[in-house]
């Protein structure tokens, strides 16, 4: 008889409390659930042992990246009907101990036990990784920048398209290309840093090269590029060199806090910031802020979280943290404004482009489908799975408003005031 799909639902909302918003499809093909509704693929035995061992998201992740559980149909259906079970519980979660103490959960627990075989845990996916330092010394953040970015270029080119820029775009339109929003966000961070010929910019996580390369030819200003990925940098080297740009453009394998050969004009720092952890974060402002000339700028851009009622209760995202940003911290913009303060900018302007990001990654996440079996070529299944996972779920956060982008223009004001800023200060746009 087949009725593993009815039997797991029935298990599911006796744990869960509450109806189970998604239709279920079971590894013997029976299914169960509301017949509209987006279908979760249980596709084995295994992805139950694997949320028995590790409950919660890192326990849907390792099922996900491994195969055993998939989506028929519109992901981000699937996604934004869970998220509240799985993903979105925040600081209110009751932990697995309190939970048991409930006799209709421990019930449910065990019927799942005895539905998911035998009790050994998988292996963990190959693509995790199994380190919970969270020091951010050179060696380690060197070691999450490698695991994130250097997966191979060829991969990128299939998810980011032509423009190889890896943050949010800024757009004109939802109907735009990516690469025109792509040059739209270079330029609005040029011209918010007001470049101009002569100038030196340090480009602090210059990525593929692409902000460095969009100064240099668009405002003839000399370019210092650094980051800790071999294959970004010899991939900006290449490109730079193809533009003509070697004798404006150099690109360092480097940690921003060994950069000693300041003062620069300007300072910009995209996408880059999540990687410094709130420990160093005051490090960070006061190192850039030291590598400015008086009246320099620099523009920060961002990702945030929501701020918790009890920050200390905050916790760094199992999934992100294991398969994706190793170390990779959020802080709420309050938190990014004070640190940059501390250090001794003055904040001039914050601007939020949270819904620019949603449109970005939906883009990001229909180039990697349209090219799927290249992808998983080039990299592997699981890393592809990731991909596609951590994508889509970052669009509908950034379009629920569960963590949003910012970019903060801050200036090395001198003891004179005199700041160098416009009156009217969006006069960038």
């Amino acid at each position: 008889m087949q009725d593993a799909a009815l039997r797991l639902k029935a298990l599911m909302e006796q744990l869960l409390g509450a109806p189970l918003p998604v239709r279920i499809r079971a590894w013997d093909g029976s299914e169960a659930g509301p017949p509209e509704s987006p279908v979760l693929v249980v596709r084995n035995r295994r992805a139950l042992r694997r949320l028995l061992w590790k409950p919660g998201e890192l326990g849907m992740a390792r099922a996900w990246v491994a195969g055993d559980l998939t989506v028929d149909g519109d992901l981000y259906a699937v996604l934004d009907v869970m998220a509240e079970l799985v993903w979105e519980r925040g600081e209110d979660a009751r932990t697995l101990r309190e939970a048991l103490r409930d006799p209709d959960v421990r019930a449910a627990v065990w019927g799942l036990v005895r539905m998911a075989g035998p009790p050994l845990p998988p292996a963990p996916p190959r693509e995790e990784v199994r380190r919970r330092s969270h020091l951010h010394t050179k060696r380690s953040d060197r070691q999450a920048i490698s695991h994130h970015y250097d997966v191979g270029n060829d991969f990128y080119e299939i998810v980011l398209g032509p423009s190889m820029v890896y943050s949010c775009a800024y757009w004109d339109s939802p109907d735009g290309t990516l690469e025109d929003a792509q040059r739209d966000k270079l330029g609005l961070v040029a011209r918010k840093l007001d470049l101009k010929p002569g100038m030196r910019l340090l480009d602090v996580g210059c990525g593929w090269g692409s902000m460095a390369i969009h100064a240099a030819r668009e405002y003839g200003v000399s370019v210092v590029g650094v980051t800790l990925s071999q294959e970004q940098a010899a991939y900006a080297r290449k490109r730079v060199a193809e533009e003509g740009l070697t004798d404006r453009i150099e690109i360092r394998v480097q940690d921003y806090r060994d950069v000693t050969d300041g003062p620069y004009d300007a300072i910009s720092s995209i996408g880059m910031a999540e990687h410094v952890g709130s420990d160093r974060y005051l490090e960070y402002a006061r190192d850039l802020f030291a590598l400015l000339k008086p009246g320099g700028r620099l523009l920060n851009h961002q990702i945030g979280r929501r701020p918790w009622g009890n920050e200390s209760a905050y916790e760094i995202d199992e999934f992100i943290d294991a398969y994706v940003f190793p170390d990779g911290e959020l802080a709420p913009i309050g938190g990014t404004v004070s640190g940059l303060e501390a250090a001794g900018f003055e904040v001039r302007d914050v601007e939020s482009i949270r819904e620019h990001y949603g449109l970005t990654l939906r883009r990001w996440v229909a180039n990697l489908e349209a090219d799927w079996p290249t992808a998983v070529r080039l990299t592997s299944p699981g890393r592809a799975r990731v991909w596609r996972l951590y994508m889509a779920a970052s669009a509908l956060a950034f379009e629920r408003n569960r963590i949003g982008v910012n970019q903060v223009l801050a200036v090395k004001t001198p003891d004179t005031g005199t700041s160098g800023m416009p009156l009217r200060a969006r006069s960038w746009r």
